[in-house]
């Protein structure tokens, strides 16, 4: 393996290049871990106490302590807490939050979410919280990790001429995700990621209001509308999404700008959908 003290610089950058494009973006060490490995040793001590190294009999026997290794914290809080009661903890904070602000430091502080620890921070949300039109992506990507906000970087570029599209602009729209944490590599978050997350987006969109709810990509269509059809079939069609007390808001479900990224020849199907939520809104 080459030295990189013995790299140039033209060969160092197009090492970091490759790296950012493998999904390797965060350096957290000077050598590789096996995290599954480490993970593994911590749950087998975890479930087989060790006895005392002297042997006993009789009552003292029966009265020595168990001395079990400490683990690590987060993995204490794994082991303690299933997926389900995790979720059920969401599903409390998010419903005590009265306001957006409130919701964003339930978030803040909640714990249940492994994603939030790869992550460089929250992204909640971005655009105008009284608007009457919600776009809601999957996950924020490396870009949005480092700005903090939804679709920044190329995708936030190419969204924001496809509102300008239709004379929308991010003042107009408010914009949040379904899972707020980057997951590592931008990989697609797990149904467990997404169960824990949930609640505060489903929160999120009852404390926004708006009457129209457009889903940019098939995993948060699936999660907010129970779509089940692949995106070319889910798409174009009229969907409801239940707001509570009785109220149904128009959902649509249209392709996300990063997806549009790598397959240019489908914004044919975007401008579609963009031209029918405008015909929807009343041109808003």
């Amino acid at each position: 393996m080459m030295d990189a003290a013995s790299m140039t610089h033209a060969e160092l950058d197009a090492l970091l290049r490759w790296c950012e494009a493998m999904g390797v973006d965060v350096a957290v060490d000077g050598e590789p871990h096996d995290r599954f490995a480490e993970y593994a040793a911590e749950m087998a001590k975890a479930r087989q106490p060790r006895a005392q190294a002297e042997p006993q009999t009789g009552a003292a026997q029966r009265k020595a302590p168990i001395s079990v290794t400490p683990l690590r914290e987060p993995v204490q809080r794994v082991l303690a807490a299933s997926a389900e009661d995790v979720t059920r903890a969401a599903a409390q904070a998010a419903a005590a939050a009265n306001s957006l602000d409130e919701l964003r430091a339930a978030l803040e502080a909640f714990e249940g979410c492994g994603l939030k620890r790869t992550a460089s921070r929250l992204v909640f949300a971005d655009g105008n919280p009284q608007a009457r039109i919600m776009f809601v992506g999957e996950a924020p990507g490396a870009d949005e990790d480092r700005e903090g906000k939804p679709f920044a970087g190329r995708a936030g570029r190419l969204l924001d001429l496809m509102l300008a599209s239709i004379s929308l602009d991010r003042a107009k729209v408010y914009i949040a995700n379904v899972v707020p944490w980057r997951p590592p590599g931008n990989r697609t978050p797990t149904p467990q990621e997404t169960a824990m997350c949930l609640p505060f987006t489903r929160r999120q969109i009852e404390l926004v209001a708006p009457d129209y709810l457009v889903c940019l990509g098939i995993e948060p269509a699936r999660a907010l509308l129970d779509v089940k059809d692949p995106l070319p079939k889910a798409r174009g069609r009229a969907y409801e999404y239940d707001l509570g007390a009785g109220r149904r808001l128009s959902a649509f479900v249209t392709l996300n700008p990063n997806y549009l990224l790598r397959q240019p020849l489908h914004k044919r199907h975007a401008w579609a959908d963009l031209r029918a939520l405008k015909k929807a809104t009343g041109g808003l």
